[in-house]
């Protein structure tokens, strides 16, 4: 009998039917310490930001006493200043209740069924043990804080947040790999050259933040005001320069160990995609930091905390993964080995392929055509640029994890056994390192240079795209293509916020313009790729209902979008201009559904498919033109 763990990694076991029982009770106590730990990890997480944007902005004293607040166990009176800073006091407060119930539930199941697996017990007995420290300790921060004696205490609390963050990691990564049957020892081992320059890096993003810390608490930054290198001229501007050579180190450090992790780790899927987030999210932090200045938005501050408590929370996770594996200099040398040949423009064009450009394209071409709509002019150059190069990172990197996602079904269907993972000429961990990177950088450089709207709605196509679409609809319903258009009308919507900054009703017109029209595209391309479709299990609706009802389903959603377009005029959107382009581009293009639903075949469908590509283009250029025009 064959036992299967096949939610997040490929795991199959060869046991009998009195093991496999015994292994479904073992993997239902790893499951509930799994998502214990990962409740833990992410409360922690958010409690950590809070607590870092209270010590960055100073309010973290709004509640003046402990572990009341204004004499209150509940919400203050409405006479005790209710501020923006009592708020995010009261939240920390709040969160660290949750987070430390969590933590205690994770202690309880390790104690009842793990007590002597030392790797899942350990860490979390001294992570409850450090979190009532902490608990206690903030209740010293906070009432000697108003006395002015903060210093060191304040920094220990600090540290100690972050420390418990790792000890959280630990378990919640050893249950998975324990739940995936992929590591069973009971103690860490770095055997190779990368998992010691691993542990040399963990060593300097410590000191950056030990160093970074002190600049924040003593204002030294102010001291050594020149950037990237000033002359310290007193003892506050020395650790601020201090700072800004552990920054140095760190980076330099960084980039050896993402370029070590891409030679010696592709074939570790893991590893990989955590050494190559956390240096993004590096890179990402000290940008953030440059842009930082007094008076930034909130957002931004929290957006850098929550980057550096990432940083130290994916280095942990690497290198208890890195520990867990024991990988040594042959493992390494044999990655190494397997690079061979391989020519830097081949590599390129393979990366490039995994971004599906052409797809991508026609996306940037609603993202831009959504910021002229909704601005009602063409937009400056560096926003235009800004704006379409974070879409094609987000699109792109969905695009590539969707390969990764895919790579099984990709090698059953003809059009995609080619594809750079399938092939071989990728490894699963370098397709899947390459679009995690991709949407980080993506969504930083929208924040950082577009606005925080633009890149929440990103980030939402992101999560849409890779979770809802790629992995729970496409192989679970017949409506995977109708519920997954969500994904790709959401550009559109980025480009509006990007020029306008706000959503309104008229711009989720445009969302809805391409909702309809996606069924009708990809269904065509279904027709076409049916028999593909069947051989890798998707149930595309040639597949699961047949070709004559693919064909009037193709004419019903061609005729709804056709009405949709006409109508958009009604809710503010064109004008005369866009009304007889969208008129004639309608006819265009019900012509070619009618000829897919009276003639049928694959020459009809496949026109149907080019057709409706160029008619989106077309729709939203003639609406973008008006715009202008008016």
């Amino acid at each position: 009998m064959i036992c299967y763990y096949n939610r997040v990694v490929s795991a199959i076991t060869n046991c009998n039917e009195k093991d496999c029982i015994m292994d479904s009770r073992s993997r239902r106590e790893f499951s509930l310490l799994l998502y214990a730990s990962l409740a833990a990890v992410l409360a922690v997480f958010v409690l950590n930001i809070l607590g870092g944007m209270l010590r960055v902005s100073q309010t973290g004293f709004a509640c003046p006493d402990w572990p009341t607040c204004f004499g209150a166990w509940g919400l203050p009176s409405v006479g005790a200043a209710a501020s923006s800073d009592l708020t995010l006091s009261l939240a920390h407060r709040a969160v660290t209740i949750i987070a430390g119930l969590f933590v205690l539930a994770g202690a309880c199941l390790a104690f009842r069924w793990f007590k002597k697996d030392r790797l899942l017990a350990y860490p979390m007995y001294l992570a409850a043990l450090a979190y009532s420290f902490q608990v206690l300790l903030g209740g010293g921060v906070t009432l000697l804080g108003h006395a002015g004696q903060l210093s060191w205490l304040n920094i220990l609390h600090s540290f100690l947040s972050l420390f418990i963050q790792v000890l959280l990691i630990i378990p919640l990564v050893v249950a998975f790999y324990r739940l995936s049957e992929q590591a069973s020892g009971q103690s860490f081992e770095f055997r190779s050259p990368f998992a010691n320059l691993s542990l040399v890096f963990a060593c300097l993003v410590v000191m950056v933040w030990i160093s970074g810390s002190l600049v924040s608490y003593f204002h030294a930054a102010q001291a050594c005001s020149g950037w990237p290198l000033c002359w310290p001229g007193s003892a506050l501007g020395w650790l601020s320069f201090a700072h800004r050579i552990a920054v140095s180190l760190a980076s330099m450090a960084a980039a050896a160990w993402l370029w070590r992790a891409w030679l010696t780790q592709r074939s570790q899927v893991a590893i990989l995609v955590a050494t190559t987030a956390t240096f993004v999210m590096f890179v990402a932090q000290a940008l953030l930091g440059v842009i930082l200045k007094p008076g930034s938005p909130t957002y931004l501050l929290a957006l850098h905390q929550a980057t550096a408590i990432a940083v130290w929370a994916v280095t942990g996770a690497q290198l208890t993964i890195l520990g867990l594996t024991r990988r040594r200099i042959e493992d390494e040398a044999l990655d190494r080995a397997s690079l061979a040949g391989r020519q830097p423009l081949a590599l390129l064009k393979d990366l490039l392929m995994l971004t599906k450009p052409i797809v991508v394209l026609l996306l940037l071409v609603t993202t831009f055509a959504g910021m002229v709509i909704g601005a009602r002019q063409w937009p400056s150059p560096a926003l235009a640029f800004w704006t379409l190069f974070g879409g094609f990172l987000a699109a792109g990197g969905s695009g590539a994890i969707n390969q990764y996602i895919d790579r099984f079904d990709d090698l059953k269907m003809q059009r995609t056994q080619k594809r750079p993972i399938p092939s071989g000429r990728l490894t699963p961990a370098e397709g899947l390192a390459f679009g995690t990177a991709m949407l980080l950088v993506s969504f930083y450089l929208t924040v950082a240079f577009v606005n925080l709207l633009a890149a929440l709605l990103c980030l939402a196509g992101m999560v849409y795209y890779v979770l809802i679409y790629s992995i729970f609809l496409k192989k679970t319903t017949v409506q995977n293509i109708v519920i997954g258009g969500g994904a790709g009308a959401i550009p559109p919507l980025v480009g509006w916020a990007a020029a306008t900054g706000s959503l309104n009703i008229p711009s989720l017109f445009l969302f809805a313009l391409v909702f309809v029209w996606t069924p009708p595209h990809f269904w065509a391309l279904a027709l076409v790729r049916a028999k593909d479709y069947a051989r890798a299990g998707v149930p595309m609706l040639p597949v699961v209902r047949g070709e004559q009802e693919t064909r009037w389903q193709i004419l019903i959603y061609t005729i709804e979008l056709v009405i949709l377009t006409l109508l958009l005029p009604v809710f503010g959107l064109g004008g005369g201009i866009y009304l007889i382009g969208a008129a004639v581009l309608g006819l265009w293009l019900f012509g070619a559904a009618w000829q897919v639903w009276k003639e049928g075949g694959n020459k009809r469908a496949w026109k149907m498919y080019r057709y409706s590509s160029m008619y989106l283009a077309f729709i939203f250029f003639v609406l973008m033109i008006d715009r202008l025009v008016k």
